[in-house]
């Protein structure tokens, strides 16, 4: 089936209502063109390295204002409304990067929670330690959409194939990425991930992005993308500001992709040895 689908690139700040308003404006505009699918990026709430600070304006699921605010704009528009994500508080005083799918009804179809922290030490100086405020997800789930078997991921998530291959096998036919890519990161590696884990899996990914430099200091790398199972970039957006960025999706091509290159169905079992190298003069065993 053939549908449109849009990524949404935004810079957000600290305060979740503003972005709120933001938000809606964009998911319009990706509406108005056409979309029926429309994908926003990583912490669409809130972008706030100051822990205090992001505290202050935590809220639970239920009162949260980008949650509540996505539901009323799917009904709105008749769309399906992906929040990348968003942190949200739970009662353990940890909080979620979290993701949700809202169907056409406002429903909540999914929701989806970060498996893997981002803790790194970078080279210009920047560490990260999401360990020590988020409490990781641990299950990965496929929604079964009119148009598409969808799977989910976040950010970080792109850098371990096994979860993009688990839901591959599982029948994913698009894969979302929504992200908050450090610029240093995103220059680096961003679209060779992306389009990597497109390829290998015969799949579309399609991924929001933050952009630009927030108002907490830190600056992302956006480019947001939309990338086919071939592994060829369909759409995409600068590395800056706002932008929605939109595309066709014909999930016959995933089938095709698969039909050319079936190493879904060739992968097989193996073991794995490690060879001690013998000493000086030695004999291996």
């Amino acid at each position: 089936m053939s549908f449109k689908a849009a990524a949404i690139q935004m810079c957000s700040g600290v305060d979740p209502v503003k972005n709120a308003a933001d938000m809606a404006r964009l998911v319009r505009d990706a509406a108005s063109q056409g979309a029926i699918y429309v994908q926003t990026p990583e912490m669409t709430g809130a972008v706030q390295k100051d822990r205090p600070g992001l505290r202050a304006v935590l809220r639970d699921e239920p009162n949260d204002i980008i949650v509540k605010t996505a539901s009323e704009l799917a009904k709105e528009l008749g769309i399906h409304l992906h929040i990348g994500s968003t942190a949200i508080a739970l009662d353990d005083g940890k909080i979620a990067n979290r993701g949700f799918l809202f169907g056409p009804d406002g429903k909540l179809i999914n929701r989806y929670d970060k498996i893997h922290m981002f803790d790194v030490d970078l080279d210009n100086g920047e560490s990260w330690r999401e360990s020590a405020v988020y409490r990781p997800g641990s299950e990965a789930r496929i929604a079964s959409l009119p148009f598409a078997q969808l799977g989910f991921s976040i950010c970080y998530d792109v850098r371990f194939p096994q979860l993009f291959r688990a839901q591959a096998v599982a029948g994913a036919e698009v894969m979302t990425v929504p992200a908050a890519f450090t610029k240093q990161t995103g220059e680096a590696h961003w679209e060779i991930l992306l389009r990597a884990r497109a390829i290998e899996n015969g799949m579309f990914v399609i991924a929001a992005a933050q952009a630009g430099k927030h108002e907490d200091g830190r600056e992302t790398f956006g480019h947001s993308m939309i990338i086919d199972p071939w592994g060829k970039v369909l759409a995409s957006a600068g590395g800056t500001g706002e932008a929605v960025v939109i595309a066709e999706i014909d999930t016959a091509a995933v089938k095709s992709a698969h039909d050319k290159i079936p190493n879904l169905k060739n992968a097989r079992e193996f073991s794995l040895e490690k060879i001690a190298t013998p000493a000086a003069g030695g004999v291996a065993a």
